[in-house]
């Protein structure tokens, strides 16, 4: 069921945004070459802890997880995109990490992730994040009254195509509230003047995430993270935007 949030309800969901964007920052200040993944999980856990905020990651078991997740925060390394379930890995000089991050707070969810090269980075890694990061920022654009959902999910598509990239739809965004997922679906791809009508008060995850050379992904052995077929790496960004009157607003922005 697809839910419309009052203005109200946008101003209690504000909180959530900016606590959620604030753990992504202090994540992304943190990773550097010789950074264990687990040290960033802790580091989210504790801002959890001090915030009073609930974790959405740790008790989360979809049918696509092998067990409950059992940590506060996803890290994707290089060929893994999505659902990287943290693990005793000390980063390494040009990695290529995603950070994927949701918490509730106040009973309100924000739901946001952010890729970035640790140490030395190669051009095309910093190539592929550029793309994703206009990706979100073009789907965003077409967040308005009056638009389709194949508006955002086009916008999206047209500009991995341009990059010459491939497009997976098995995952993408989705609605936001009292829950991290829920309807409706927010494809990485699709026809504009399509799909549901956006209407003011709609609360959605914005999240594209592209790989260098396949659309294709296999779970790994973890029951979790999800890796590219091929073994090229991968780059994700995602914002809560809610619909209002006067355009998109992105709960979870970064200073």
């Amino acid at each position: 069921m697809i839910e419309l949030r009052t203005p109200a309800q946008i101003e209690e969901m504000k909180p959530a945004g900016r606590f959620v964007a604030s753990v992504i920052s202090a994540l992304a200040e943190k990773a550097d070459v010789g950074v264990n993944l687990l040290e960033l999980d802790a580091l989210a856990h504790e801002m959890i802890r001090e915030r009073g905020a609930e974790s959405c990651y740790i008790d989360y078991h979809p049918s696509f997880g092998a067990s409950p997740f059992g940590k506060v925060l996803c890290t994707s390394v290089n060929d893994a995109v999505l659902h990287g379930l943290p693990h005793d890995y000390v980063l390494q000089d040009g990695d290529l990490l995603s950070v994927d991050f949701a918490a509730s707070v106040d009973g309100w969810v924000s739901d946001s992730a952010y890729s970035m090269v640790v140490g030395t980075p190669r051009e095309e890694d910093l190539r592929l994040i550029d793309v994703t990061q206009r990706a979100l920022e073009a789907g965003i654009e077409w967040a308005r009254p009056g638009n389709r959902m194949g508006d955002i999910s086009h916008a999206i598509g047209e500009v991995a195509r341009s990059a010459g990239l491939g497009i997976n739809l098995q995952f993408g965004g989705h609605g936001v509230g009292r829950t991290m997922h829920g309807d409706p679906h927010v494809a990485n791809d699709g026809r504009p003047g399509r799909g549901f009508k956006l209407k003011e008060g709609l609360v959605i995850a914005i999240e594209p995430w592209f790989l260098h050379t396949t659309d294709r992904i296999y779970t790994d052995a973890d029951g979790w993270t999800l890796r590219s077929e091929d073994g090229s790496r991968g780059a994700h960004m995602e914002h809560t935007v809610a619909i209002t009157a006067d355009g998109p607003y992105i709960l979870t922005a970064r200073d």
